[in-house]
């Protein structure tokens, strides 16, 4: 199939298929005439990328798992499941860091209501 079909199928867009090609994610098949010709098999394959995507992964994470799909192996399950653990780990390192920025934001509010709530009727905004 063609790289437009492919892309509607899937549910992204042409240049996601082309992004996902360049990032060693998918591979095509060029034609004679220079066209890339995709298997039946890459819809399945983009719907899976963008679902690792949506997980907050980077591409070049997803590349590391890609093994796994594509040699299915107890060695390659054990690589993918460790690389996952520790994006996981770093997610939620991210989580306690924006936590951790929202309450000082929080505390920054508060001081600056309190000295709003101290100005005079006719200073207020």
């Amino acid at each position: 199939m063609r790289i437009g079909e492919l892309a509607s199928r899937a549910g992204v867009s042409v240049r996601s298929v082309r992004y996902y090609e360049e990032q060693g994610l998918l591979v095509s098949i060029r034609s004679a005439s220079g066209q890339r010709q995709y298997v039946e098999q890459a819809v399945e394959r983009v719907m899976f990328v963008q679902r690792l995507y949506a997980a907050g992964l980077s591409s070049r994470t997803i590349a590391e798992l890609l093994p796994c799909v594509d040699a299915p192996s107890e060695e390659n399950a054990d690589a993918a499941l460790e690389r996952m653990a520790r994006e996981r780990e770093r997610i939620s390192r991210h989580i306690a860091d924006l936590a951790r920025t929202r309450d000082a934001l929080d505390q920054v509010m508060g001081t600056a209501r309190e000295y709003r709530d101290g100005l005079p009727t006719t200073a207020r905004c």
